[in-house]
């Protein structure tokens, strides 16, 4: 049994309930701006792939949620004007302080019905739970809201480290003083959180939610009656 077993957040616990596009459709619609949320998903994946890591290294504490909240306006932007809609906005300001608020809370999140099962079984068994994610100071309160945040003794997140996954330090920034080999790090990205997690020395799993994982890494499962991970 692993000492400690740390997870991913979204794609891994719990996902964008429908899709980015639709959230970002719906909320722009509040503002009479009317866009088709596939041609959003579309522009905001490339351009959230284009970005650079979620991470502000050297950035003072005090200044990093400015950092964040600037970060992801850019992306915003980008997905809109792509869209072809930014300038239908008559306050891009006032919506992006909606929509940037929106996302630390429960409504656009959904919970996978595997997460809560797995996570109340392996803390029965006493074994130390934790999350890394390349998320923002946003991630608290939505774990808070999903009733998710009372299963972990430790919450890691890039921007507050300064470095985002595969990055060694955000994986030894969570282990403290925990041997890295008696712990596991479970995560639906292949790059990200099986390849960090392998290189951090962390037993890693790859958490089949859709995506393709090329081998040896295939597939994964959470289960809810027996809460092992398997590579096959």
């Amino acid at each position: 049994m692993p000492k400690a077993i740390f997870f991913d957040a979204v794609g891994t616990l719990f996902g964008v309930r429908g899709s980015v596009g639709a959230v970002y459709a719906q909320i722009a619609a509040e503002f009479a701006v009317t866009a088709a949320p596939d041609r959003l998903q579309q522009a905001f994946f490339r351009a959230f792939g284009a970005a650079s890591p979620m991470a502000f290294p050297g950035c003072p504490p005090a200044e990093v949620a400015t950092q964040e909240n600037r970060w992801w306006r850019a992306i915003a932007e980008t997905t809109f004007a792509e869209a072809g809609v930014l300038a239908d906005f008559a306050d891009f300001e006032e919506f992006w302080a909606r929509l940037y608020g929106h996302f630390a809370t429960a409504d656009p999140w959904e919970v996978y019905p595997d997460t809560h099962p797995v996570l109340a079984r392996w803390r029965r068994q006493g074994v130390t739970l934790g999350i890394i994610s390349n998320f923002d100071s946003r991630l608290q309160p939505v774990l808070a809201a999903l009733d998710l945040a009372p299963y972990f003794d430790t919450v890691v997140y890039s921007t507050a480290v300064g470095a985002a996954k595969p990055d060694p330090r955000i994986f030894a920034a969570a282990l403290g003083d925990w041997p890295a080999s008696e712990c596991w790090h479970v995560g639906d990205s292949y790059q990200a959180d099986v390849v960090g997690a392998t290189a951090a020395g962390l037993q890693a799993f790859w958490l089949d939610r859709g995506a393709i994982a090329p081998a040896p890494f295939q597939v994964c499962g959470m289960s809810p009656n027996q809460p092992t991970f398997s590579k096959s």
